[in-house]
């Protein structure tokens, strides 16, 4: 069943506040030396990015006149401080004609710099070629920072994106709802399974928490979790025989064979919390994140029991934090590729730093700021609270930070592991998120009974009728989580944009779906809204504002008081 962009994919910011300031040239040539300055500082929205029209907030300063912000409680960011600032530096796209010319004298280190110049270029090109997603590139406007542009012409409906996600996790509450593959996020098993497991845990009022009380799906700075509407002493109780014979298999609802689930593999460590569609995605989650994060029984007993507590801090504050431990384990895990790769081709010894770049790549892409910075204050947080409540935002990212730590560091990735890096990485999620949304089949299947003819409805819902009564509205609650789409946060806003997030029948999995809203010209800008376009001028700048920049889209021109 499609889910309309506005209410089934919600932008949660896309890359669109700038840190201090904007250089379109990255680095200068000094004619004098011959030396290649890096700027200290630099506007690359990762979701494309507007000018920021107005100061910047400042940096919230103690009664001592200290700037907090600077001074970090983690040894690490002032061991590499170096290394942490090379890779949080994002070079800004450039086209290959627009870098300066380079004299012969300039050494070889030079050069090598100049090649980090055009890794984004080189980055999106492959990544688009990888996905098949010829139909846009990765651009400069020098208007707004990166953005996507049309390679050919749409019409209106076409897909103009469908983006595989770099870095993702299903809501921790929302595990109770939705039983999905934790790789692709498809729902597994079957619908009478997803109805029977739904109904067993409404029965024993527990969850993952131990508890219904927290079944939310909202975000804000305490909780990105979200929420559905279990609640306790349902008037229309199924048995519990009846779903216990629902999980098993052992009891067929009518029509539900045009439903079909792929079947539940198993993790590869032996942990419960990761059930896969299939064993390649099992094996391809192992590869790229869960090998370091899986609590099975096959983990060594100390590591495990460190990660229980870091999972189980991230379920009680926010569950962000998981999301940003799997950008972490997918980097440590490219580097050791990339460092065994090198090691079997006999190359030249290169340092491990330098590995450690080349694996950061695909996530130094995405805009990023320090989460304490950029997230929004709640409005039950008084302005005058407000660096007190950023100085708590810090700290509980600390503390998550020190138990990932304690479960899987490794001195050869130590950088990954600052205060500084681990709050950019959220930053990053906090201002390029689309949600991951993925409609439930078991919706699905009761409109499917619901359209039936009349004497066929009748004769299904005997059957489905009671187990609908029992569900109530949590029926219909879809897969919900947060992911970081790689191109899909390249695009810029408009409050009259020309595509949108949009997911048809047929997208069964989390990948972002973008649709031509209008007929898209070769060469035109592919924009969507990060807001409720529909919105009167003065809401949609209030809430653009969140996101670090004025809006000076067509619509709102015309629509701007005089």
């Amino acid at each position: 069943m499609p889910a309309d962009g506005a209410a089934g994919l919600r932008i949660y910011g896309a890359a669109t506040r700038l840190v201090a300031g904007w250089m379109d040239d990255w680095i200068v040539d000094d004619d004098e030396t011959g030396r290649l300055l890096y700027s200290a500082s630099y506007g690359c929205g990762g979701g494309g990015g507007h000018r920021l029209t107005s100061s910047p907030r400042e940096a919230p300063v103690d009664a001592d006149g200290m700037d907090w912000s600077s001074v970090s409680p983690c040894d690490l960011d002032r061991d590499f401080a170096p290394q942490i600032a090379q890779l949080l530096a994002t070079p800004p796209l450039h086209s290959a004609k627009a870098l300066p010319s380079f004299r012969p004298h300039l050494f070889a280190s030079q050069f090598l710099q100049l090649n980090v110049l055009v890794a984004a270029v080189e980055y999106y090109d492959k990544l688009i070629e990888s996905k098949k997603q010829g139909g846009i590139r990765v651009t400069n406007s020098g208007k707004h920072g990166k953005g996507v542009c049309a390679n050919r012409d749409f019409d209106e409906g076409d897909l103009v994106l469908k983006d595989q996600m770099l870095v993702g996790a299903q809501h921790s509450l929302n595990k109770i709802d939705c039983m999905v593959c934790s790789y692709c996020f498809r729902f597994i098993g079957s619908v009478e399974f997803q109805i029977g497991r739904r109904l067993y845990l409404q029965s024993i009022g527990t969850g993952n928490d131990g508890t219904f009380d927290r079944h939310c799906h909202g975000s804000d700075a305490g909780s990105s979790t979200g929420c559905s509407s279990a609640t306790h002493g349902n008037a229309h109780a199924v048995p519990q025989e009846v779903i216990m014979s629902l999980m098993a298999g052992d009891m067929q609802l009518p029509f539900t064979d045009r439903f079909a689930l792929p079947s539940v593999v198993a993790c590869p460590g032996g942990c419960e919390g990761e059930l896969y569609c299939s064993q390649s995605c099992a094996d391809s989650d192992w590869d790229s994140y869960h090998s370091l994060l899986c609590t099975g029984s096959k983990t060594e007993p100390l590591r495990r029991s460190a990660l229980q507590k870091f999972v189980e801090h991230a379920n009680g504050t926010n569950d962000i934090f998981l999301v940003a431990a799997k950008a972490i384990t997918y980097t440590m895990l490219r580097y050791k590729n990339i460092k065994r790769q090198h090691a079997s081709q006999n190359k030249k010894d290169e340092s491990s730093f330098s590995f450690l770049m080349e694996a950061w790549k695909p996530l130094s892409m995405g805009f990023k700021k320090r989460w304490w910075e950029c997230v929004s204050l709640p409005e039950d947080v008084d302005s005058s609270k407000e660096d007190s409540f950023r100085q708590d935002i810090r700290d509980m990212a600390f503390t998550s930070l020190q138990l990932l730590k304690d479960a899987i560091f490794d001195p050869e990735c130590a950088p990954l592991f600052s205060l500084d890096v681990y709050g950019h990485i959220i930053g990053m999620f906090e201002l390029n998120n689309l949600d991951l949304i993925v409609a439930s089949p078991v919706e699905d299947y009761f409109i499917y009974i619901d359209d039936l003819p009349d004497r066929e409805k009748e004769e299904a819902e005997k059957v489905t009728g009671p187990f609908l009564d029992a569900l109530g509205e949590d029926y219909s609650v879809p897969c919900e989580g947060t992911a970081f789409f790689p191109l899909q946060s390249c695009m810029n806003h408009s409050c009259c944009p020309n595509a949108k997030a949009f997911k048809r029948d047929e997208d069964k999995d989390g990948h972002a779906v973008i649709i031509a809203l209008e007929p898209i010209g070769k060469d035109d800008e592919v924009t969507i809204s990060y807001i409720d376009e529909d919105l009167p001028y003065e809401d949609r700048q209030a809430q653009l504002a969140d996101y670090g920049f004025t809006c000076t889209c067509t619509k709102c021109q015309e629509e701007r008081p005089n």
